[in-house]
């Protein structure tokens, strides 16, 4: 059983947003008025609830999140403006709150006005569910999702001196995934103490190192948005440096392992594909690589056909964009040499082939050069499954 975060209620319902009947509303409250810091699309095109929760967060006065899927309410003008606050106010009057002091995140169909009739049921329904017990995060993990397959979570403990602090995440996400805050939501809540401030710098940090480094078709959504609540409920303050920086590497541990998730749960995947590059003059330079990589059409075929073309990613590096020598690149796939010092490397092509049909994670390792720097990016292969799916989405 995991072992929850103190100061959180969770609740999720089926309000009828969605025509399956699944459960399509969740809240996420905390005891007391608390620090939230958040991270978001890059998308200039976005959704409502994304700029009425950029001009909350940083917040030391968080207490609730009202989550819907089904329904992105992005491109929907004055009146999904005015949805989003409407939901914002009832959870706050249903918590005994103010309207500020709640954030919104929907996902869904883009274009499509909200239910509202739907949405006030659910939230009457799920504020009155608020429970801290494992069902109730479980259910608002679910009510979340979209096209995933399954619900994504994480939980972490982390000991600070003799006192532990825990660190429990929930995400959605298997398609409209692009790097850069790519539709993917993630709610990640501790019960450690952190100041907005101090909050909001490491999620930045945990977010570049995870979220900014997945895809699926490198299409970023209007409605991406990661959250980090913070109850304070442990006792447990962190704000010294070393104490922020042992927090920073938990909480990225735990942003990876909900990251990698959706990649592998991409629309149609068969496979997950890890592509780390090394020998980077810089970390830019070395995320350029793998990004270039991981956004190849031909290199995602080549995957799901378990095909190690090795030319195709020696290619994709290539035209990247970032100074490098040829006579300088190194390649494996799932640790098999195939290409070495710009030469090609005689290999057991069934071999490696068949590791890659028998692993669903596929590994790629690319030296770039003799610099000390690295990046690493996880994307998912493109199959017949994928284009059948989004080409029927809204049909």
């Amino acid at each position: 059983m995991a072992d929850l975060p103190d100061g959180f209620s969770w609740a999720g319902v089926g309000c009828g947003i969605k025509e399956s009947g699944k459960l399509d509303l969740a809240i996420i409250s905390t005891e007391d008025p608390t620090t939230a810091a958040g991270v978001y699309t890059q998308n200039v095109v976005r959704a409502t609830s994304i700029d009425w929760n950029r001009s909350i967060t940083p917040t030391n006065q968080f207490r609730a999140i009202v989550i819907n899927s089904g329904n992105a309410n992005a491109c929907t003008g004055d009146q999904g403006i005015s949805d989003n606050e409407s939901m914002a106010t009832q959870v706050a009057k249903e918590i005994g709150a103010s309207p500020d002091q709640i954030l919104v995140l929907s996902t869904g169909v883009i274009g499509q006005h909200l239910p509202m009739a739907n949405v006030s049921q659910g939230i009457s329904a799920a504020t009155k569910q608020l429970s801290s017990t494992a069902d109730a995060f479980d259910a608002s993990a679910e009510a979340i999702l979209t096209t995933d397959k399954s619900t994504k979570t994480v939980h972490e403990s982390v000991v600070f001196g003799k006192r532990n602090i825990r660190i429990s995440g929930i995400a959605k996400g298997a398609g409209m995934i692009g790097p850069n805050m790519a539709t993917m939501l993630a709610v990640i809540m501790t019960d450690a103490q952190l100041s907005e401030a101090d909050a909001q710098r490491v999620l930045i940090n945990a977010a570049e190192a995870s979220f900014n480094r997945i895809s699926v078709e490198g299409h970023t959504s209007t409605n991406d948005a990661l959250l980090l609540i913070c109850s304070g409920k442990s006792g447990v303050e962190i704000s010294s440096q070393s104490d922020l920086g042992e927090f920073e590497s938990a909480l990225t541990k735990s942003c990876i392992e909900l990251a990698k998730c959706i990649p592998s749960d991409g629309e149609g995947a068969t496979h997950l594909i890890a592509i780390q590059v090394v020998g980077a003059e810089s970390i830019a330079d070395a995320d350029k690589v793998a990004r270039t990589i991981a956004a190849s059409a031909l290199v995602k075929t080549a995957i799901t056909g378990a095909d190690p073309n090795w030319g195709r990613i020696v290619s994709a590096a290539g035209y990247s964009g970032v100074s490098m020598q040829a006579n300088q690149i190194d390649l494996s796939i799932n640790g098999h040499e195939v290409f070495k010092q710009g030469q090609p490397v005689k290999f057991d092509e069934p071999k490696v082939s068949q590791s890659m049909a028998d692993n669903f994670e596929t590994s790629i390792e690319l030296k770039i050069g003799t610099g000390c720097e690295s990046a690493t990016h996880w994307t998912s292969d493109l199959t017949v499954e994928y284009v059948r799916f989004n080409s029927e989405y809204t049909t």
